[in-house]
């Protein structure tokens, strides 16, 4: 995969390329692109461009003493947009949400349109069944013991961990691929325990996401109705909080829309961005 070198550090990503409109996919925690193997192959026509982020699963760890907070992460993403150049995004953003707090940290200016799928949002920062883990990586110890605890069947497709964001399996290669990152290299789970444990205060998170009030622009909110992570009052409340927000829920899908109804979730980004062919 390309690399691209930020101020944070190397970034990989994928890059489909094209003339069409692009579309900027972002992943969950501790995901990466493959998050949206099922959906790409319905996305043709668009230029869809999907960066691993450091969020535990990015295989060149960051500078030390990088920002990896929630804010620090929106700034990542930013200069990544800044970076590649890219211009007129549609930014999306599936299960973690922290993408939307580029609008607070002052830099959407190159964000066209804003897709919010199934995602953290207002003081859900992390959702309650993912606050365990995040526990663990604040004691010694802790986050070498969660990456161990990956490996698990009942971590990963039990009820109380990864098994619960989605009705269908999660392939077990492409699981593999999210959680080996952190557990070969003592850096990436330093870079993992810093995001983990820098999710600001409440009242921070509130503030922030108030201001997705300013983002005048067209914004799809596409939430799954079996969601048990991310509450569907929230989701029906970013869409009234966006200027221009429009709801739409997807039956029979958990967190994982990605997973669980891949063509609806491209046909429903498709018909928002439209393409060439429009």
């Amino acid at each position: 995969m390309p690399v691209v070198e930020l101020p944070a550090g190397p970034v990989e990503y994928v890059d489909t390329g094209g003339s069409g409109p692009v579309v900027v996919l972002t992943h969950g925690f501790p995901m990466d692109h493959r998050q949206w193997r099922l959906v790409l192959p319905d996305l043709d026509g668009l230029r869809c461009v999907l960066p691993t982020l450091p969020l535990g699963a990015h295989r060149h760890a960051m500078r030390p003493g990088t920002d990896l907070t929630q804010a620090g992460q929106a700034r990542i993403l930013a200069d990544f947009l800044d970076a590649l150049d890219l211009h007129e995004v549609t930014l999306v953003m599936s299960d973690w949400g922290g993408p939307a707090f580029v609008v607070a940290q002052d830099r959407a200016e190159r964000v066209a349109r804003m897709v919010m799928v199934s995602c953290e949002a207002f003081d859900n920062f992390p959702p309650p069944p993912a606050r365990p883990a995040a526990l663990l990586c604040r004691a010694p110890g802790g986050t070498w013991l969660l990456t161990q605890l990956m490996r698990t069947s009942l971590l990963r497709h039990g009820r109380h961990g990864y098994g619960s964001m989605s009705h269908a399996r999660v392939p077990d290669e492409v699981m593999d691929a999210w959680f080996e990152p952190a557990r070969r290299d003592p850096l990436v789970r330093r870079d993992l325990r810093a995001f983990a444990t820098g999710t600001p205060r409440r009242s921070t998170l509130l503030q922030w996401s108030a201001r997705l009030a300013d983002f005048d622009r067209p914004a799809l909110v596409v939430w799954a109705a079996d969601d048990t992570m991310m509450p569907l009052a929230h989701g029906r409340r970013l869409a009234e909080l966006l200027p221009q927000g429009r709801y739409v829920e997807v039956a029979d899908s958990r967190t994982l829309v990605t997973e669980d109804q891949p063509e609806v979730l491209a046909r429903l980004i498709r018909d928002f961005v439209g393409g060439p062919e429009d």
